[in-house]
């Protein structure tokens, strides 16, 4: 992946992220976006979200923000200055709950460890 396309989306990333917690701060609170993929010609892109809590949060989260999808589009459209815009699809991201429970698994060895 070239260096453009790496600042780009942590670009459209912070962007994306910026808008959601200004504007919908009540709805957007446990949504995190946790990445961005766009296309080599920038004309599509993924959006990585993950969610606090279980799995029926991240399901209506994701039908939040596809709801939302064009109105994002054009706030990335006006603070983001690129040739196109990409086309959003969102994703869930559920490795962030997969990486907590490994860095607890982690801590309990470590804890075993250090008993005498």
């Amino acid at each position: 992946m070239s260096n453009r396309l790496i600042r780009v989306n942590e670009l459209m990333q912070r962007e994306i992220s910026a808008y959601l917690h200004s504007r919908y701060s009540s709805e957007s609170v446990a949504i995190t976006i946790t990445g961005v993929e766009i296309t080599g010609d920038l004309r599509e892109a993924k959006i990585f979200y993950s969610v606090l809590g279980a799995a029926l949060e991240a399901k209506r989260a994701g039908k939040w923000l596809l709801s939302k999808r064009t109105e994002i589009r054009g706030a990335v459209a006006k603070n983001v200055i690129i040739r196109h815009v990409p086309l959003i699809t969102f994703v869930h991201d559920d490795h962030a709950p997969r990486a907590l429970r490994i860095e607890q698994l982690l801590g309990a060895i470590d804890q075993a460890e250090k008993k005498p």
